[in-house]
C-alpha cells in the first residue's frame, strides 16, 4: 500500500539501518528477500525532510516530537525488524533500488506497487516511479531488472522470501468485484510460484489487512464493502498458496489486528480509543486526540495507526513479531522428542547404574533381588541454527526385581516414573512431560565374557505446553498438550580381562542402541492468529558404542564401579516439523527445528555399599555429552535379596 498524501519532494534513497536490537538466537537462513508494497518498502525514496542520509519509510517517525525537519529518521518497517530478527546482515535488508548510489539490498518492496507489479519486479523489470500524489507522477526514477532476471532465474533455496501487496489494487479502483479481488490474488500468488518454480523453499506471504478496518475506510458507506473485497481476496489467495509445491508460511494479519483492536491491552496498545477510526499523524484520518502527533502526549507506539492506511512502529512491530513467533516454533517444539529421549538416558542409565553396582555380585541362583532408587537430571541444550538453547531439569523413582536362572543368566524387569520439565527460548517457553517407562531385561555371564541387553517401553504425557513469544510490547503465550510413546533396544557385550579373584574387574565393550521417540500431532487451544496446530513427530535414534566397565573392591562391603564410553549417532539429520496456522488449517508448512549429534560421550561412577548380607545401598552420578547436549543425572537406591 503507499501513502495516500506524501507531500516531500524525491531525488534519491539511502537505507537507514535497522534500529532493533539484535539478540542471539538461531539463524536457519541464508538471507531474507522481500517483495511488496509500502507496508515492506524499507526506503525506496530519499527523505529530505528528515534524518540526514535516511529514506523514506511508510509509517511513524522515531521521535521524541516526530515531524518532519527535525532530524529524527522513520521508524524500521516489519521485514527490517523480522531480518535483524533472524540475523540478516543489515545490508540485504537495503532497498533494491537506491537512487544515491549506494549498494542494493534484497528489499524489492516499493511504495505504491500493485500486485502485477510486484510479480514483475520479480520476473521482468523493478520500477521505482513518483507516486501518484506527487508531482511528476508516473515518471520513472530508477529501473532495475528483476529480482529472478538479475539472479538467472535461480532462487536461493536457503533464503526467506517475504511478499506483501494487494492494498494498491484497491486504492487504484481494480478491485471492485469477488472477480478481480480474485485475480489481484492471482498476482500475489504467482509472485510466490514464480520463486517456487526458481528453487525458493521458504516463502512467508502476508493475508491483506481488512481495509474496512483502516482510518480510510472505517465508518465510511465503503466500509463493508471493502471488508467482503478483502476477504474475498484472502480466501483466493489462501487456496492459491496451499497449491504451491513450497513451504509457503501465510501471516493471517486480519485476524492479528482484530485481536488486538479488541484486545489492546493484551498488545500494549491504547484502551478505551477507536484504534481503526483514528491515527498517529492526521494525514487523511482523524488524528488521536490523546496520543495523536500534535497532542501533548503523542505516542504512536500506543496506536495502530500512523496515517490513513499505514501501520505504526507498533504495528510493524507487531506483524514482525507475529512473523518470527511461526518461525520460532519448531526451534523449540522439536525438542519435544529429545525431552523424551533425555528420559530414556536416564532410565538406561539407571539399570545400567544397578548392573555396575551388582557386577560380581549377584544374588545366588533361585534368588530375587528387589531394587528402588529415585534420582533426578538435569539437560541442557545449545543453540544451534535451527533450534533455540533450553534448560531441564526433572525428577524420577524407579522399581525392579531381578531373578537369577542359573550360574550364567539374570533376568529382570524395572518401571519408572519420571517429570520432565523444559525451559525454552528468549522467553522462557514451559513445556513439561511426564513418562511411564518400563523394561525387561537379561543378563549373562561366564569367565570373563558378559553381556546384557534391555527392550524398553515408554508412554509419553506432555500435559502442559507453554509456548511463549514477543507480541509487540507484551508478550504472547499459546497452551497445547499432546502425548505418544517411545521403544527402545540396548545392548552390551563385554570381556573382563581380570581374574575372578582379583578385587578389581576391567572390561572393553562394545554396544548398540537402537531408539524410536514418537509424539502425537496436538493443536494449540484456541483459533488466535498464533495459535499452531503440529503434525506427529518421531526421532529415531541408531547407535553403536565401545567404552570401558570398571570396578574395585575397596572393602567386603564396598565397591566403587564406573563406566566410560564413546556412542557414533547414525540418525543425525535436522529435524523437519510441518505446522498450520489453527485459523488457516488447509495451509500447512514445513520448516527445520533441532538436528541431532553424530557423535555421544557418557561417564558414570557409583558406589554400592552391603548394609547386611541381603540388603545393598548403591549411589551414582551420570553425564553424557555431545556438542550441543549434555545430561547429568544421580541416583540412590537400595536392592534386597529375598
Amino acid at each position: 500500500m503507499r501513502r495516500l498524501s506524501l507531500l516531500i519532494p524525491l531525488a534519491g534513497c539511502i537505507l537507514s539501518f535497522v534500529s532493533e536490537r539484535v539478540i542471539a538466537a538461531p539463524t536457519p537462513y541464508s538471507t531474507m528477500i522481500v517483495f511488496g508494497d509500502s507496508l515492506s518498502d524499507s526506503g525506496q525514496y530519499i527523505d529530505l525532510s528528515g534524518a540526514v542520509g535516511d529514506s523514506t519509510r511508510f509509517t511513524n517517525r522515531t521521535g521524541p516530537t516526530y515531524k518532519e525537519f527535525k532530524g529524527e529518521a522513520y521508524a524500521p518497517v516489519a521485514p527490517m525488524l523480522l531480518g535483524a530478527k533472524l540475523g540478516v546482515a543489515p545490508g540485504d535488508l537495503a532497498p533494491s533500488t537506491s537512487m544515491t548510489g549506494d549498494i542494493d539490498g534484497n528489499n524489492w518492496a516499493v511504495g505504491g506497487y500493485r500486485t502485477d507489479q510486484i510479480f514483475k519486479s520479480i520476473t521482468k523489470v523493478s520500477k521505482v516511479t513518483v507516486p501518484r500524489d506527487w508531482f511528476g507522477a508516473g515518471s520513472t526514477l530508477r529501473s532495475r531488472r528483476g529480482y529472478l532476471v538479475e539472479n538467472g532465474f535461480k532462487a536461493d533455496p536457503k533464503a526467506l522470501y517475504f511478499i506483501s501487496g494487494g492494498g494498491n489494487d484497491f486504492l487504484d479502483e481494480r478491485v471492485r468485484n469477488p472477480a478481480e479481488a480474485g485475480k489481484a490474488a492471482q498476482n500475489l500468488a504467482d509472485s510466490a510460484f514464480a520463486l517456487q518454480q526458481a528453487g525458493a523453499r521458504y516463502i512467508m506471504v502476508w493475508m491483506l489487512p481488512d481495509l474496512g478496518l483502516t482510518p480510510a475506510i472505517y465508518g465510511t458507506p465503503a466500509q463493508a464493502g471493502s471488508s467482503y473485497l478483502s476477504a474475498a481476496f484472502n480466501t483466493e489467495l489462501a487456496h492459491q498458496l496451499s497449491q504451491i509445491d513450497a513451504e509457503v508460511i501465510p501471516l493471517n494479519i486480519p485476524l492479528l489486528f482484530r485481536e488486538a483492536v479488541s484486545d489492546p491491552f493484551r498488545f500494549g496498545l491504547a484502551t478505551g480509543h477507536n484504534l481503526v477510526g483514528t491515527c498517529f499523524s492526521g494525514d487523511e484520518c482523524t488524528e488521536n486526540p490523546q496520543y495523536g502527533i500534535s497532542s501533548p502526549t503523542p505516542d504512536p507506539a500506543r496506536l495502530l495507526f500512523n496515517d490513513s492506511v499505514h501501520p505504526t512502529e507498533a504495528g510493524q512491530r507487531l506483524i514482525a513479531d507475529y512473523a518470527h513467533s511461526l518461525l520460532a516454533a519448531p526451534w523449540e517444539v522439536t525438542l519435544l522428542p529429545v525431552m523424551a529421549q533425555g528420559t530414556l538416558n536416564a532410565h538406561q542409565d539407571q539399570l545400567r547404574n544397578q548392573w555396575g553396582s551388582d557386577n560380581r555380585q549377584w544374588q545366588a541362583p533361585g534368588q530375587w533381588r528387589a531394587f528402588v532408587a529415585g534420582g533426578g537430571q538435569r539437560l541442557s541444550i545449545d543453540e544451534q541454527n535451527t533450534s533455540v538453547s533450553a534448560d531441564g531439569r526433572g525428577f524420577n523413582v524407579n522399581i525392579g526385581t531381578s531373578y537369577r536362572l542359573d550360574e550364567h543368566w539374570r533376568l529382570g524387569v524395572a518401571t519408572g516414573l519420571y517429570r520432565q520439565r523444559l525451559e525454552t527460548g528468549a522467553h522462557e517457553s514451559d513445556y513439561k512431560l511426564n513418562s511411564y517407562l518400563g523394561s525387561v531385561f537379561a543378563q549373562y555371564q561366564h569367565n570373563h565374557w558378559w553381556g546384557d541387553a534391555a527392550l524398553t517401553l515408554g508412554r509419553l504425557d506432555y500435559d502442559d505446553l507453554n509456548r511463549k513469544f514477543a507480541l509487540g510490547t507484551s508478550e504472547g503465550m499459546e497452551k497445547g498438550q499432546t502425548d505418544g510413546h517411545l521403544r527402545a533396544l540396548s545392548t552390551r557385550l563385554g570381556y573382563d580381562i581380570a581374574q575372578a579373584s582379583a578385587p578389581w574387574s576391567l572390561s572393553p565393550f562394545i554396544s548398540a542402541d537402537y531408539a524410536r521417540v514418537e509424539v502425537s500431532r496436538y493443536e494449540e487451544k484456541g483459533r488466535r492468529s498464533t495459535a499452531l496446530s503440529f503434525e506427529e513427530q518421531t526421532l529415531v535414534s541408531s547407535r553403536i558404542g565401545a567404552g570401558l566397565l570398571a570396578s574395585y573392591q575397596f572393602t567386603a562391603q564396598t565397591r566403587v564401579f564406573g563406566e566410560a564410553a564413546h556412542e557414533h549417532e547414525f540418525q543425525d539429520a535436522t529435524q523437519r516439523l510441518s505446522i498450520a496456522l489453527n485459523s488457516l488449517p488447509n495451509n500447512s508448512f514445513k520448516l527445520e527445528g533441532y538436528t541431532p549429534q553424530s557423535n555421544l560421550d557418557r561417564i558414570s561412577l557409583g558406589i554400592s555399599h552391603k548394609l547386611t548380607a541381603d540388603l545393598m545401598l548403591q549411589a551414582a552420578y551420570n553425564v553424557r555429552k555431545s556438542d550441543d547436549v549434555a545430561q547429568q543425572g544421580a541416583n540412590i537406591g537400595i536392592s534386597l535379596n529375598f
